[in-house]
């Protein structure tokens, strides 16, 4: 009775949705693994499947540590067949409620820890121009979180050096103001009034920070200043500029500021998206007990 049923969904997908041959080929595959399943449970007609079956299922498709992407595809063919069988009159429709999309797993962003920072930011030559140049990028965008985007992006005007915080723009077109710490309005002061003006010499430029051309910082281009210093400091991870980013949000989560003052200056739309920070800041106490208790 089920494998009947099953052809009346398949033949359902071709003639009244006209699915694609392919679409429904990749349908008839998912619901053939889950008729071997319901079978091996004794269930024989679609009407028998319960809320408890999709729950045992659900659980076998984790355990066989599929990709999240094919678990959603494999438990989309199910609902569609609930639903289906549910406009036959055959399944109870509450049923489909039961089928719950996978939650794709987050990969905590990659940091550096603060001693890997100070290391990174002292390798800048800043007795000469493209050094303290560089210093004031690094301070800056440690200092308050930027994207990179944002970071070439500043004008002078979105800069207040004597109250300290930076003004920017990011996605969606939202303005938003960013505290500016000592160290990188000192950085920043020295640049503009011993570096920026030579470079700007021959062309007249409102972008804060410029190459030594007098060009606008690209992001290539302080892409790759971030992996010289990178390297010079002996910092073995993948870095990039974002890491920055994310270095600036787990240390202040670790030196106590709360999550919706950190999502107000990375510019994040909700506050969930700043929860990833909370993660990575239990990961980093994890490995600190494991080291450190005699019984971990």
């Amino acid at each position: 009775m089920l494998d009947e049923q099953l052809q009346r969904f398949l033949d359902y997908l071709i003639i009244e949705r006209g699915l694609a041959q392919n679409t429904t080929a990749a349908y008839g595959r998912d619901m053939a693994q889950f008729a071997v399943f319901a079978t091996e449970h004794k269930i024989q007609d679609a009407g028998e499947i319960t809320e408890e079956t999709i729950a045992e299922y659900q659980a076998f498709l984790r355990n066989a540590s599929y990709k999240v992407s094919s678990t959603a595809r494999k438990l989309a063919a199910i609902r569609a067949f609930l639903k289906f069988m549910s406009r036959e009159g055959e399944v109870n429709s509450e049923l489909i409620e039961s089928v719950e999309n996978p939650h794709p797993e987050r990969r905590l962003p990659k940091t550096l820890s603060e001693e890997e920072v100070v290391a990174l930011l002292s390798q800048p030559d800043t007795s000469k121009p493209n050094g303290l140049r560089d210093r004031a990028m690094l301070e800056t965008i440690y200092a308050t979180g930027l994207r990179v985007s944002e970071l070439i992006n500043l004008k002078i005007e979105d800069i207040n050096l004597a109250v300290g915080f930076v003004r920017t723009v990011g996605k969606g077109a939202k303005e938003r103001v960013v505290p500016l710490g000592e160290i990188a309005v000192e950085f920043i002061n020295l640049y503009l009034t011993e570096v920026r003006p030579a470079y700007s010499k021959n062309r007249r430029s409102e972008y804060l920070f410029l190459t030594n051309r007098g060009a606008p910082m690209t992001r290539a281009a302080f892409w790759k200043i971030v992996k010289k210093y990178a390297r010079e400091a002996g910092i073995k991870k993948q870095i990039t500029p974002h890491v920055l980013r994310h270095s600036f949000a787990t240390h202040l989560l670790n030196h106590g500021a709360d999550l919706r003052s950190i999502q107000e200056m990375l510019g994040h739309a909700s506050v969930a998206t700043t929860q990833i920070y909370a993660h990575v800041t239990r990961e980093h106490l994890r490995e600190a007990y494991k080291k450190a208790h005699p019984r971990a």
